[in-house]
Protein backbone atom coordinates (compact mmCIF):
# COMPACT_ATOMS: atom_id res chain seq x y z
CA UNK A 1 0.00 0.00 0.00
CA UNK A 2 2.81 2.39 0.90
CA UNK A 3 4.65 1.81 -2.37
CA UNK A 4 1.41 2.36 -4.29
CA UNK A 5 0.83 5.65 -2.45
CA UNK A 6 4.41 6.78 -3.16
CA UNK A 7 3.97 6.00 -6.86
CA UNK A 8 0.71 7.96 -6.98
CA UNK A 9 2.38 10.97 -5.30
CA UNK A 10 5.27 10.90 -7.79
CA UNK A 11 2.82 10.62 -10.70
CA UNK A 12 0.93 13.66 -9.41
CA UNK A 13 4.19 15.61 -9.17
CA UNK A 14 5.14 14.62 -12.72
CA UNK A 15 1.65 15.61 -13.97
CA UNK A 16 1.98 18.96 -12.19
CA UNK A 17 5.38 19.54 -13.79
CA UNK A 18 4.04 18.49 -17.20
CA UNK A 19 1.61 21.42 -17.10
CA UNK A 20 4.46 23.80 -16.20
CA UNK A 21 5.76 24.58 -19.67
CA UNK A 22 8.60 27.14 -19.95
CA UNK A 23 6.12 29.76 -21.17
CA UNK A 24 3.82 29.19 -18.18
CA UNK A 25 6.77 29.26 -15.77
CA UNK A 26 7.82 32.66 -17.15
CA UNK A 27 4.24 33.92 -16.85
CA UNK A 28 4.15 32.81 -13.21
CA UNK A 29 7.45 34.55 -12.50
CA UNK A 30 6.11 37.71 -14.18
CA UNK A 31 3.55 37.95 -11.36
CA UNK A 32 6.36 38.70 -8.89
CA UNK A 33 9.39 39.90 -10.84
CA UNK A 34 9.54 42.82 -13.28
CA UNK A 35 11.69 42.44 -16.41
CA UNK A 36 14.76 40.18 -16.56
CA UNK A 37 13.30 38.07 -19.38
CA UNK A 38 16.61 36.36 -20.18
CA UNK A 39 17.04 35.09 -16.62
CA UNK A 40 13.43 33.93 -16.43
CA UNK A 41 13.77 31.97 -19.68
CA UNK A 42 17.01 30.36 -18.49
CA UNK A 43 15.56 29.11 -15.20
CA UNK A 44 12.31 28.02 -16.93
CA UNK A 45 14.27 25.85 -19.36
CA UNK A 46 16.38 24.41 -16.52
CA UNK A 47 13.23 23.46 -14.61
CA UNK A 48 11.57 21.96 -17.68
CA UNK A 49 14.68 19.90 -18.39
CA UNK A 50 14.19 18.22 -15.03
CA UNK A 51 10.77 17.00 -16.10
CA UNK A 52 12.18 15.92 -19.48
CA UNK A 53 14.91 13.91 -17.74
CA UNK A 54 12.34 12.03 -15.68
CA UNK A 55 10.73 10.87 -18.93
CA UNK A 56 13.96 9.32 -20.27
CA UNK A 57 14.83 5.60 -20.08
CA UNK A 58 16.74 4.59 -16.96
CA UNK A 59 19.97 3.97 -18.84
CA UNK A 60 19.97 7.55 -20.16
CA UNK A 61 18.33 9.33 -17.23
CA UNK A 62 21.42 9.28 -15.01
CA UNK A 63 23.62 10.56 -17.82
CA UNK A 64 21.77 13.87 -18.21
CA UNK A 65 23.33 16.45 -15.89
CA UNK A 66 21.55 19.65 -14.85
CA UNK A 67 22.57 22.81 -16.69
CA UNK A 68 23.72 25.02 -13.85
CA UNK A 69 23.15 28.76 -14.17
CA UNK A 70 25.39 31.75 -13.44
CA UNK A 71 23.48 35.01 -12.93
CA UNK A 72 25.45 38.22 -13.36
CA UNK A 73 24.00 41.51 -12.21
CA UNK A 74 24.06 44.21 -9.52
CA UNK A 75 22.34 43.84 -6.19
CA UNK A 76 18.59 44.33 -5.96
CA UNK A 77 17.65 43.36 -9.53
CA UNK A 78 15.92 40.07 -8.71
CA UNK A 79 18.56 37.30 -8.81
CA UNK A 80 17.58 35.66 -5.52
CA UNK A 81 13.86 36.28 -6.03
CA UNK A 82 13.87 34.51 -9.41
CA UNK A 83 15.51 31.40 -7.91
CA UNK A 84 13.26 31.41 -4.83
CA UNK A 85 10.05 31.78 -6.83
CA UNK A 86 11.19 29.05 -9.22
CA UNK A 87 11.67 26.63 -6.33
CA UNK A 88 8.26 27.51 -4.93
CA UNK A 89 6.62 26.87 -8.31
CA UNK A 90 8.24 23.45 -8.58
CA UNK A 91 7.75 22.67 -4.86
CA UNK A 92 11.49 21.94 -4.82
CA UNK A 93 13.73 22.01 -1.73
CA UNK A 94 15.61 25.33 -1.92
CA UNK A 95 18.35 26.91 0.15
CA UNK A 96 20.28 30.14 -0.34
CA UNK A 97 23.87 30.34 0.83
CA UNK A 98 26.59 32.99 0.61
CA UNK A 99 29.85 31.80 -0.91
CA UNK A 100 31.80 34.22 1.28
CA UNK A 101 30.77 32.31 4.43
CA UNK A 102 32.72 29.22 3.43
CA UNK A 103 36.43 28.57 3.79
CA UNK A 104 38.80 26.00 2.41
CA UNK A 105 38.96 22.73 4.37
CA UNK A 106 41.58 22.99 7.10
CA UNK A 107 40.71 26.58 8.06
CA UNK A 108 38.27 27.86 10.64
CA UNK A 109 34.80 28.23 9.17
CA UNK A 110 32.07 26.23 7.45
CA UNK A 111 33.04 23.62 4.91
CA UNK A 112 31.13 23.62 1.62
CA UNK A 113 29.55 20.19 2.22
CA UNK A 114 27.46 21.72 5.00
CA UNK A 115 25.22 23.29 2.34
CA UNK A 116 24.21 19.78 1.22
CA UNK A 117 23.44 18.81 4.80
CA UNK A 118 21.36 21.98 5.21
CA UNK A 119 19.46 21.13 2.02
CA UNK A 120 18.71 17.63 3.30
CA UNK A 121 17.52 18.91 6.69
CA UNK A 122 15.19 21.35 4.94
CA UNK A 123 13.91 18.58 2.69
CA UNK A 124 13.29 16.31 5.70
CA UNK A 125 11.22 19.05 7.31
CA UNK A 126 9.16 19.46 4.10
CA UNK A 127 8.57 15.70 3.77
CA UNK A 128 7.74 15.29 7.45
CA UNK A 129 5.20 18.12 7.35
CA UNK A 130 3.57 16.59 4.25
CA UNK A 131 3.32 13.15 5.86
CA UNK A 132 2.00 14.60 9.12
CA UNK A 133 -0.58 16.53 7.10
CA UNK A 134 -1.73 13.29 5.47
CA UNK A 135 -2.09 11.72 8.94
CA UNK A 136 -3.83 14.78 10.39
CA UNK A 137 -7.35 13.34 10.62
CA UNK A 138 -6.13 10.10 12.18
CA UNK A 139 -3.88 12.01 14.60
CA UNK A 140 -6.77 14.30 15.60
CA UNK A 141 -8.86 11.25 16.43
CA UNK A 142 -6.20 9.79 18.71
CA UNK A 143 -5.51 13.19 20.29
CA UNK A 144 -9.21 13.68 20.98
CA UNK A 145 -9.37 10.34 22.79
CA UNK A 146 -6.37 11.27 24.93
CA UNK A 147 -7.90 14.64 25.73
CA UNK A 148 -11.17 12.99 26.75
CA UNK A 149 -9.23 10.68 29.08
CA UNK A 150 -7.82 13.80 30.75
CA UNK A 151 -11.16 15.61 31.00
CA UNK A 152 -13.13 12.51 32.00
CA UNK A 153 -10.97 9.95 33.80
CA UNK A 154 -12.29 6.36 33.62
CA UNK A 155 -14.49 5.05 36.40
CA UNK A 156 -12.34 3.99 39.42
CA UNK A 157 -11.25 0.39 39.13
CA UNK A 158 -11.80 0.24 35.38
CA UNK A 159 -9.12 0.05 32.71
CA UNK A 160 -8.17 3.06 30.65
CA UNK A 161 -8.25 3.15 26.85
CA UNK A 162 -11.01 2.73 24.32
CA UNK A 163 -12.26 -0.61 25.68
CA UNK A 164 -13.14 -0.37 29.36
CA UNK A 165 -14.15 -3.41 31.38
CA UNK A 166 -17.29 -2.39 33.27
CA UNK A 167 -18.30 -5.99 34.01
CA UNK A 168 -21.86 -6.27 35.19
CA UNK A 169 -22.16 -2.55 35.70
CA UNK A 170 -23.77 -1.98 32.28
CA UNK A 171 -25.60 1.08 33.58
CA UNK A 172 -22.33 2.68 34.67
CA UNK A 173 -20.82 1.85 31.30
CA UNK A 174 -23.72 3.43 29.46
CA UNK A 175 -23.63 6.60 31.57
CA UNK A 176 -19.88 6.87 31.12
CA UNK A 177 -20.09 6.51 27.33
CA UNK A 178 -22.91 9.05 27.12
CA UNK A 179 -20.94 11.55 29.21
CA UNK A 180 -17.85 10.91 27.12
CA UNK A 181 -19.73 11.64 23.89
CA UNK A 182 -21.22 14.75 25.45
CA UNK A 183 -17.72 15.96 26.36
CA UNK A 184 -16.57 15.17 22.83
CA UNK A 185 -19.24 17.52 21.52
CA UNK A 186 -18.21 20.20 24.02
CA UNK A 187 -14.59 20.00 22.81
CA UNK A 188 -15.63 20.40 19.18
CA UNK A 189 -18.00 23.27 20.01
CA UNK A 190 -15.31 25.09 22.01
CA UNK A 191 -17.16 24.97 25.34
CA UNK A 192 -14.03 23.68 27.10
CA UNK A 193 -11.68 26.29 25.62
CA UNK A 194 -11.17 28.03 28.97
CA UNK A 195 -10.66 24.85 30.96
CA UNK A 196 -7.15 23.85 32.08
CA UNK A 197 -5.76 20.33 31.69
CA UNK A 198 -2.44 18.88 32.74
CA UNK A 199 -0.54 16.88 30.15
CA UNK A 200 2.82 15.16 30.08
CA UNK A 201 5.20 16.85 27.66
CA UNK A 202 8.38 15.11 26.55
CA UNK A 203 11.58 17.11 26.55
CA UNK A 204 14.47 16.01 24.42
CA UNK A 205 17.58 17.54 25.88
CA UNK A 206 20.99 17.05 24.37
CA UNK A 207 24.12 16.37 26.41
CA UNK A 208 25.39 19.37 28.33
CA UNK A 209 28.98 18.82 27.24
CA UNK A 210 30.83 20.68 24.52
CA UNK A 211 32.35 18.55 21.79
CA UNK A 212 35.38 19.89 19.99
CA UNK A 213 35.05 18.79 16.37
CA UNK A 214 37.99 19.21 13.98
CA UNK A 215 38.02 22.42 11.99
CA UNK A 216 36.01 22.15 8.81
CA UNK A 217 33.92 19.30 10.29
CA UNK A 218 31.09 21.50 11.59
CA UNK A 219 28.50 18.70 11.27
CA UNK A 220 30.44 16.16 13.34
CA UNK A 221 29.64 17.72 16.71
CA UNK A 222 25.89 17.62 15.92
CA UNK A 223 26.14 13.94 14.97
CA UNK A 224 27.98 13.10 18.18
CA UNK A 225 25.47 15.03 20.28
CA UNK A 226 22.57 13.21 18.57
CA UNK A 227 24.24 9.87 19.20
CA UNK A 228 24.83 10.63 22.87
CA UNK A 229 21.29 11.96 23.35
CA UNK A 230 19.91 8.60 22.14
CA UNK A 231 21.59 6.91 25.11
CA UNK A 232 20.09 9.37 27.57
CA UNK A 233 16.53 8.81 28.83
CA UNK A 234 13.91 11.22 27.55
CA UNK A 235 12.75 13.68 30.16
CA UNK A 236 9.07 14.40 30.62
CA UNK A 237 7.32 17.01 32.71
CA UNK A 238 3.72 17.76 33.45
CA UNK A 239 2.48 21.06 32.12
CA UNK A 240 -0.83 22.81 32.66
CA UNK A 241 -2.42 24.46 29.62
CA UNK A 242 -5.77 25.38 28.08
CA UNK A 243 -7.70 22.68 26.22
CA UNK A 244 -7.11 24.08 22.67
CA UNK A 245 -3.36 24.33 23.26
CA UNK A 246 -3.26 20.84 24.81
CA UNK A 247 -5.16 19.49 21.80
CA UNK A 248 -2.58 20.97 19.40
CA UNK A 249 0.29 19.46 21.40
CA UNK A 250 -1.40 16.04 21.49
CA UNK A 251 -2.14 16.22 17.73
CA UNK A 252 1.51 16.94 17.03
CA UNK A 253 2.66 14.06 19.24
CA UNK A 254 0.21 11.62 17.64
CA UNK A 255 1.18 12.71 14.12
CA UNK A 256 4.85 12.13 14.92
CA UNK A 257 4.02 8.63 16.16
CA UNK A 258 2.16 7.82 12.95
CA UNK A 259 4.93 9.02 10.61
CA UNK A 260 7.57 6.46 9.68
CA UNK A 261 10.89 8.26 10.20
CA UNK A 262 12.77 5.81 7.98
CA UNK A 263 10.34 6.54 5.18
CA UNK A 264 10.85 10.28 5.79
CA UNK A 265 14.61 9.85 5.41
CA UNK A 266 14.31 7.84 2.19
CA UNK A 267 11.86 10.28 0.60
CA UNK A 268 13.95 13.28 1.70
CA UNK A 269 17.13 11.79 0.23
CA UNK A 270 15.40 11.08 -3.08
CA UNK A 271 13.79 14.51 -3.28
CA UNK A 272 16.95 16.42 -2.33
CA UNK A 273 18.96 14.52 -4.94
CA UNK A 274 16.44 14.81 -7.77
CA UNK A 275 14.72 18.16 -7.11
CA UNK A 276 17.05 20.16 -4.84
CA UNK A 277 18.06 23.71 -5.81
CA UNK A 278 21.02 25.48 -4.19
CA UNK A 279 21.42 29.21 -4.78
CA UNK A 280 25.01 30.35 -4.15
CA UNK A 281 25.11 34.11 -3.79
CA UNK A 282 28.19 36.38 -3.78
CA UNK A 283 30.06 33.98 -6.05
CA UNK A 284 32.17 36.90 -7.26
CA UNK A 285 33.59 37.25 -3.72
CA UNK A 286 35.52 33.98 -4.08
CA UNK A 287 37.32 34.86 -7.31
CA UNK A 288 41.08 35.18 -7.14
CA UNK A 289 42.42 38.64 -7.85
CA UNK A 290 45.76 39.57 -9.34
CA UNK A 291 48.26 41.02 -6.91
CA UNK A 292 46.58 39.62 -3.79
CA UNK A 293 48.91 38.61 -0.98
CA UNK A 294 48.48 36.00 1.73
CA UNK A 295 46.58 32.70 1.89
CA UNK A 296 43.61 32.40 -0.45
CA UNK A 297 41.28 30.70 2.04
CA UNK A 298 38.11 32.45 0.94
CA UNK A 299 38.64 32.52 -2.79
CA UNK A 300 40.15 29.93 -5.13
CA UNK A 301 40.37 27.37 -2.32
CA UNK A 302 36.61 27.56 -1.84
CA UNK A 303 36.07 27.22 -5.59
CA UNK A 304 38.12 24.02 -5.61
CA UNK A 305 36.13 22.66 -2.67
CA UNK A 306 32.86 23.57 -4.40
CA UNK A 307 33.88 21.95 -7.65
CA UNK A 308 33.24 18.28 -6.62
CA UNK A 309 29.75 19.21 -5.35
CA UNK A 310 28.82 20.96 -8.58
CA UNK A 311 30.36 18.23 -10.74
CA UNK A 312 28.61 15.49 -8.79
CA UNK A 313 29.85 13.71 -5.69
CA UNK A 314 28.56 11.84 -2.63
CA UNK A 315 28.20 13.68 0.68
CA UNK A 316 27.84 11.70 3.88
CA UNK A 317 25.12 12.98 6.25
CA UNK A 318 23.56 11.57 9.39
CA UNK A 319 20.47 10.60 7.36
CA UNK A 320 22.34 8.88 4.54
CA UNK A 321 24.54 9.62 1.55
CA UNK A 322 23.41 12.43 -0.75
CA UNK A 323 24.50 12.32 -4.39
CA UNK A 324 24.80 15.83 -5.84
CA UNK A 325 24.83 14.79 -9.52
CA UNK A 326 21.34 16.14 -10.25
CA UNK A 327 21.05 19.02 -7.78
CA UNK A 328 20.58 22.30 -9.67
CA UNK A 329 23.12 24.94 -8.67
CA UNK A 330 22.36 28.59 -9.42
CA UNK A 331 25.25 30.95 -8.71
CA UNK A 332 24.96 34.73 -8.66
CA UNK A 333 27.22 37.70 -8.25
CA UNK A 334 27.50 41.40 -9.06
CA UNK A 335 31.01 41.08 -10.57
CA UNK A 336 31.68 44.81 -10.09
CA UNK A 337 35.45 44.54 -9.67
CA UNK A 338 35.85 41.07 -11.15
CA UNK A 339 34.50 39.13 -14.11
CA UNK A 340 33.25 35.55 -14.57
CA UNK A 341 36.48 34.63 -16.37
CA UNK A 342 38.32 35.23 -13.07
CA UNK A 343 36.75 32.02 -11.74
CA UNK A 344 38.92 28.93 -12.17
CA UNK A 345 38.30 27.29 -15.59
CA UNK A 346 36.91 24.04 -14.13
CA UNK A 347 34.38 25.99 -12.09
CA UNK A 348 33.34 28.13 -15.05
CA UNK A 349 32.72 25.00 -17.09
CA UNK A 350 30.18 23.73 -14.59
CA UNK A 351 27.95 26.79 -15.13
CA UNK A 352 27.26 26.59 -18.86
CA UNK A 353 24.24 28.90 -18.80
CA UNK A 354 25.11 32.53 -18.11
CA UNK A 355 22.58 35.32 -18.00
CA UNK A 356 23.19 38.99 -17.36
CA UNK A 357 20.48 40.81 -15.43
CA UNK A 358 19.86 44.40 -16.35
CA UNK A 359 20.07 47.36 -13.99
CA UNK A 360 16.71 48.86 -13.05
CA UNK A 361 15.66 52.33 -14.20
CA UNK A 362 12.87 54.72 -13.20
CA UNK A 363 10.26 52.97 -15.37
CA UNK A 364 11.17 49.58 -13.87
CA UNK A 365 10.74 51.02 -10.39
CA UNK A 366 7.25 52.27 -11.26
CA UNK A 367 6.30 48.81 -12.52
CA UNK A 368 7.79 47.15 -9.41
CA UNK A 369 5.68 49.42 -7.20
CA UNK A 370 2.42 48.63 -9.00
CA UNK A 371 2.43 45.45 -11.11
CA UNK A 372 3.57 42.41 -9.04
CA UNK A 373 1.12 40.55 -6.81
CA UNK A 374 3.33 41.45 -3.84
CA UNK A 375 4.01 45.05 -4.92
CA UNK A 376 5.30 47.32 -2.13
CA UNK A 377 2.43 49.81 -2.54
CA UNK A 378 -0.09 46.98 -2.09
CA UNK A 379 1.80 45.78 0.99
CA UNK A 380 1.72 49.19 2.69
CA UNK A 381 -1.97 49.68 1.86
CA UNK A 382 -2.77 46.29 3.41
CA UNK A 383 -0.59 46.93 6.49
CA UNK A 384 -2.28 50.24 7.31
CA UNK A 385 -5.71 48.75 6.60
CA UNK A 386 -5.21 46.77 9.82
CA UNK A 387 -5.36 50.15 11.63
CA UNK A 388 -8.59 51.00 9.72
CA UNK A 389 -6.68 53.51 7.60
CA UNK A 390 -7.44 53.67 3.89
CA UNK A 391 -4.27 54.64 2.05
CA UNK A 392 -4.63 55.79 -1.56
CA UNK A 393 -1.63 56.34 -3.83
CA UNK A 394 -2.06 58.58 -6.87
CA UNK A 395 -0.20 57.53 -10.00
CA UNK A 396 1.82 60.76 -10.10
CA UNK A 397 2.96 60.08 -6.52
CA UNK A 398 4.15 56.57 -7.42
CA UNK A 399 6.01 57.94 -10.44
CA UNK A 400 7.68 60.55 -8.24
CA UNK A 401 8.74 57.85 -5.73
CA UNK A 402 10.22 55.85 -8.63
CA UNK A 403 12.05 58.93 -9.96
CA UNK A 404 13.48 59.81 -6.55
CA UNK A 405 14.60 56.24 -5.90
CA UNK A 406 16.38 56.08 -9.24
CA UNK A 407 18.03 59.42 -8.53
CA UNK A 408 19.35 58.30 -5.13
CA UNK A 409 20.70 55.10 -6.71
CA UNK A 410 22.60 57.20 -9.26
CA UNK A 411 24.11 59.51 -6.66
CA UNK A 412 24.97 56.93 -4.00
CA UNK A 413 25.39 53.16 -4.04
CA UNK A 414 23.09 51.43 -6.53
CA UNK A 415 21.16 48.92 -4.42
CA UNK A 416 18.48 48.31 -7.05
CA UNK A 417 14.86 47.78 -6.05
CA UNK A 418 15.80 47.66 -2.36
CA UNK A 419 16.00 51.45 -2.54
CA UNK A 420 12.22 51.54 -2.94
CA UNK A 421 11.78 50.04 0.52
CA UNK A 422 14.05 52.71 2.02
CA UNK A 423 12.25 55.57 0.30
CA UNK A 424 8.74 54.28 1.04
CA UNK A 425 9.56 53.63 4.68
CA UNK A 426 10.79 57.21 5.06
CA UNK A 427 7.77 58.57 3.17
CA UNK A 428 5.24 56.78 5.39
CA UNK A 429 7.18 57.01 8.65
CA UNK A 430 4.87 59.58 10.30
CA UNK A 431 1.67 57.86 9.14
CA UNK A 432 2.89 54.46 10.39
CA UNK A 433 3.85 55.94 13.76
CA UNK A 434 0.62 57.89 14.32
CA UNK A 435 -1.71 55.35 12.67
CA UNK A 436 -3.40 54.03 15.87
CA UNK A 437 -4.21 57.58 17.03
CA UNK A 438 -5.24 59.24 13.76
CA UNK A 439 -8.79 60.52 13.52
CA UNK A 440 -8.60 60.97 9.75
CA UNK A 441 -8.79 57.44 8.38
CA UNK A 442 -8.67 58.26 4.64
CA UNK A 443 -5.21 59.40 3.56
CA UNK A 444 -4.23 60.33 0.02
CA UNK A 445 -0.59 60.14 -1.08
CA UNK A 446 -0.18 62.53 -4.01
CA UNK A 447 2.76 64.20 -5.70
CA UNK A 448 2.68 67.17 -3.30
CA UNK A 449 2.84 64.90 -0.25
CA UNK A 450 5.82 62.98 -1.67
CA UNK A 451 7.72 66.20 -2.44
CA UNK A 452 6.91 67.66 0.96
CA UNK A 453 8.29 64.61 2.76
CA UNK A 454 11.26 63.72 0.56
CA UNK A 455 12.35 66.60 -1.66
CA UNK A 456 14.80 68.18 0.80
CA UNK A 457 16.40 64.83 1.55
CA UNK A 458 16.73 63.93 -2.12
CA UNK A 459 18.20 67.29 -3.13
CA UNK A 460 20.70 67.32 -0.27
CA UNK A 461 23.25 64.71 -1.32
CA UNK A 462 24.80 64.43 2.14
CA UNK A 463 21.39 63.84 3.75
CA UNK A 464 20.36 61.30 1.14
CA UNK A 465 23.56 59.30 1.74
CA UNK A 466 22.76 58.90 5.44
CA UNK A 467 18.97 58.81 5.46
CA UNK A 468 18.11 57.01 2.22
Amino acid sequence: MDSKTDTEKKDKLVDCMEAMTPRIIVQQLDSYIVGQEKAKKAVAIALRNRWRRQKLPDNLKDEVAPKNILMIGPTGVGKTEIARRLAKLAKSPFIKVEASKYTEVGYVGRDVESMIRDLLELTRTMVKEEMESEMRDQARGYAEERLLDLLLPPHPGHATGEQKDFGADSLGKKQYEETREKFRGYIREGKFDNRDVEIEVSERTGPSIDIMAPQGMDDMDNNLKDMLSNFMPKKTRRKKMKVPEAFRVLCREEAEKLVDQEKVNQEALERAQQNGIIFIDEIDKITGRDGMQGPDVSREGVQRDLLPLVEGSSVNTKHGIVKTDHILFIAAGAFHSTKPSDLIPEFQGRFPIRVELESLDENDFFRILTEPDNALVKQYVALLKTENITLEFHEDAIREIARMSAKVNERTENIGARRLQTVLEKLLEEISFDAPDLEEKDIIIDNDYVNERLKNIIENEDLSRYIL
